[in-house]
């Protein structure tokens, strides 16, 4: 009875919501007016998400949940705003709090921003939600359309969207300084948490937390006992739960490459090399090639191959000097005249070698002035003021890209993707991990937009 109450008032939370919002935009708040945020996951990145979020002077913390709200990773949050109501489970909080709430920023592990999201829209929320979007290509798929659907403004974490190296990029492409890009290496070569682990056999159930609700946590994911490689923060490494190294890193690598040079989805995605593949877990390293038709007449096709794992660095470019190290994470891009260097989040590109930028220095473009941070952007397009640098119609394609790289890790070989139908047309395992394994029962409602 319980759940069909609440499948009943969340169907009328939603429908309702569109209809406000189709007459309401968010411009009607006035330019002073702080937007009443919940905060859903407030435990390592999430807390920093909440914090991010209230120093901007544009947001007040109404509400507080998560699912080990009392444990040692909640506390410093809870600690900063002791009157705010708190919960474990978000449907709760939306039940009890609606009418209260204006924004939700969503800080919870990948297997789980899907049903938060897509309630919070439901109910005309606005949504900061941590990189990646989602942990499946379809998830993904639905919140583009749920994000068009309910008119909210919605933000993607990739905090290096909002910064310098978003600007330049820009600039330099439409400029023509970037032009013709035919090749780039991305690499993360950082250690991850699931290097040390070694063999699973090993892996047993575990005594729960007396603070934690682990039905809540596994959310849609098919039940798991507990186990501390689970939680706190272990999550990533695991397929079922998390996107490896392309989920954390890729977002931050690639996103101004994926957005200005109009890549969309690819058509090949190749496992060029899997080093100590394992059955639950993402592998040791991995070398995923991805293969991009061209775009329009001016932009040419072209291929990124990703790398990551300590060991498994792309090949040094012969035009960076002797002395200059590649860095342990990064991109190269390779276009018919320039070749360039750059980090990771908003790092800016260097053209190399460094007397070929120095050589064109009067031609560069120069970005000025101060720009809103990923965190006031947000907010500033929920009250109508800006626009949303990285909404989910931007986001998602850039997520699918990388969970179709996830796929590779997890299958090897190399598979083709129809770019019009978005199915795998060779290789059905691969096909079926586009959806993943159905919803548990009780969640399943989510999956009907």
């Amino acid at each position: 009875m319980s759940n069909q109450i609440t499948r009943r008032r969340f169907l009328q939370s939603a429908a309702a919501a569109s209809a406000i919002y189709s007459i309401l935009p968010s411009a009607v708040l006035g330019a002073n007016e702080k937007l009443n945020l919940a905060c859903v996951g407030i435990g390592n990145q999430g807390a920093a998400i909440a914090k991010a979020l209230h120093a901007t002077g544009l947001a007040n913390i109404v509400a507080l949940c998560d699912v080990d709200l009392g444990s040692k990773h909640t506390a410093h949050l809870e600690a900063m705003f002791p009157n705010v109501p708190k919960f474990k489970d978000f449907e709760k909080m939306f039940d009890k709090m609606s009418s209260r709430i204006d924004a939700v920023s969503v800080g919870t592990p990948d297997h789980s921003h899907f049903p938060i999201c897509i309630r919070a829209m439901a109910e005309g929320k606005h949504v900061y939600v941590e990189k990646p979007l989602a942990h499946t290509f379809q998830e993904v798929e639905l919140l583009i359309a749920a994000e068009k659907k309910y008119g909210v403004t919605c933000q993607m974490g990739n905090q290096g969207h909002s910064g310098n190296n978003f600007f330049q990029f820009k600039s330099w492409v439409e400029a023509g300084i970037i032009k013709d890009v035919t090749h780039v290496d991305a690499y993360m070569n950082r250690p991850r948490r699931w290097h040390s682990w070694g063999n699973l056999d090993s892996f047993k159930a575990q005594p729960l937390p007396k603070t934690l609700d682990w039905d809540k946590w596994l959310t849609t994911a098919q039940y798991r006992p507990y186990n501390e490689k689970l939680h706190p923060g272990n999550w990533r490494s695991w397929y079922e739960f998390g996107n490896g190294a392309f989920g954390d890193w890729g977002p931050h690598i690639l996103d101004t490459i994926h957005r200005f040079l109009e890549l969309g989805l690819p058509e090949k995605v190749e496992a060029v090399k899997l080093i100590g593949p394992k059955e639950n877990i993402f592998p040791m390293g991995s070398t995923i090639k991805f293969d991009f038709p061209a775009r329009g007449k001016t932009m040419p096709a072209m291929d990124i191959t990703w790398y990551d794992g300590i060991d498994n660095r792309p090949p040094r470019p012969k035009e960076l000097q002797e002395r200059r190290r590649i860095g342990a994470c990064g991109k190269i891009i390779y276009s018919e005249d320039l070749t360039f260097k750059g980090g990771t989040h908003g790092d800016t590109l260097r053209i190399i070698p460094e007397t070929k930028m120095r050589a064109m220095q009067k031609d560069l473009p120069m970005v000025t002035g101060r720009h809103s941070s990923h965190h006031e952007n947000f907010l500033l397009a929920a009250k109508g003021q800006e626009k949303a640098r990285s909404p989910f119609s931007v986001a998602g394609p850039l997520t699918q890209v990388f969970l179709l790289g996830v796929i590779a890790q997890r299958l090897g070989g190399k598979f083709t993707f129809d770019r019009k139908t978005k199915q795998i047309t060779d290789n059905k395992t691969a096909n079926q991990l586009l959806t993943g394994p159905p919803a548990r029962k009780a969640w399943q409602q989510y999956y009907k937009l």
